[in-house]
């Protein structure tokens, strides 16, 4: 039954457990951990921008992805009421309006804390807040897409959380080199975030949902975000070989080898393999990801 205004109004504020769940604190780490990368890549000293680290893994962890979380259940809480009853939202532990007001405050006090780190973890954090609202909010809604969906969750996690902790490590624009790799394992996080696509295959199709597993099939699907995983990663290593990060250059490639070694495993049984590949070789990947910021900031000996 719908809530009538007066109960949307005068809902009681939420348990800080509920918020708590809401903001889905095991999603916090890919970005916190992209973060850090971007910390290590800068090849600055830690000590005099300790404030700004934890500052950024406020921010990159709890504030925008949580936000982020919360903008996405507020707008799915009708999809969620179906599929995910026990959810905040929709179990009424999180009643009237609290859900949007939680993503809204979130939203003002992200871009607030960010203006304390500069100007371009101001841009990047405004950046990546939009990308959260298009991602789930009327009239974008760009999860609808199998192409943008992925593609704003991919350099919102990667991308712009690597800027960042680059970023407030300089204190300016980081340099080509570590923009380039960052933009790079953007892209190849976009397989990684079709790869989590193929779970709700059903769901999306009966929801209208154009993932690639569902306007490809899964098996042309499948094929895809493999390519858009690897292929970034032999630019990444052709960087890193370029500016004399062999060391750095080595690990990925052996990474990557493992990565391809797993590959079979997953285009053989898709739906079934995905969570075990996101164990295994989404870890090598990100993995890779932090040789590539050592190699960047000079931390690696080679």
């Amino acid at each position: 039954m719908a809530q009538s205004p007066a109960t949307l109004a005068f809902a009681p504020p939420p348990r800080l457990r509920d918020v708590l769940e809401l903001l889905k604190p095991i999603t916090w780490f890919p970005p916190i951990w992209a973060f850090m990368c971007g910390v290590v890549s800068s090849g600055e000293a830690w000590g005099p921008r300790l404030p700004f680290i934890i500052l950024g893994v406020l921010l990159t962890g709890p504030l925008v992805c949580g936000t982020s979380q919360a903008v996405n259940d507020w707008f799915d809480r009708h999809v969620d009421a179906i599929n995910q009853p026990d959810r905040p939202i929709p179990s009424g532990r999180i009643g009237g309006t609290w859900g949007l007001r939680i993503a809204i405050v979130g939203s003002l006090i992200s871009a607030a804390a960010s203006a304390l780190a500069g100007p371009w973890v101001f841009g990047a954090t405004c950046l990546a807040l939009a990308s959260a609202w298009a991602y789930s909010a009327p009239p974008f809604r760009a999860k609808m897409s199998g192409i943008w969906g992925p593609g704003l969750v991919a350099i919102s996690y990667e991308g712009l959380t690597w800027f960042t902790g680059a970023s407030v490590m300089s204190g300016g624009l980081p340099p080509a080199p570590v923009l380039a790799v960052l933009l790079l394992y953007s892209l190849g996080a976009h397989g990684i975030m079709t790869l989590n696509d193929f779970k709700a295959v059903e769901g999306d199709r009966a929801m209208g949902i154009r993932s690639l597993p569902v306007t490809l099939g899964v098996d042309r699907a499948v094929r895809v975000a493999c390519w858009v995983m690897a292929v970034p990663q032999v630019v990444v290593i052709a960087i890193l070989f370029q500016l004399h990060h062999v060391g750095a250059g080595v690990i990925v490639i052996a990474l990557l080898i493992g990565q391809f070694a797993l590959m079979p495993k997953l285009l053989a049984d898709p739906v079934g393999k995905t969570p075990w590949y996101n164990a295994t070789g989404t870890t090598l990947s990100v993995l890779g990801m932090l040789a590539s910021a050592l190699g960047l900031g000079g931390v690696l000996p080679i």
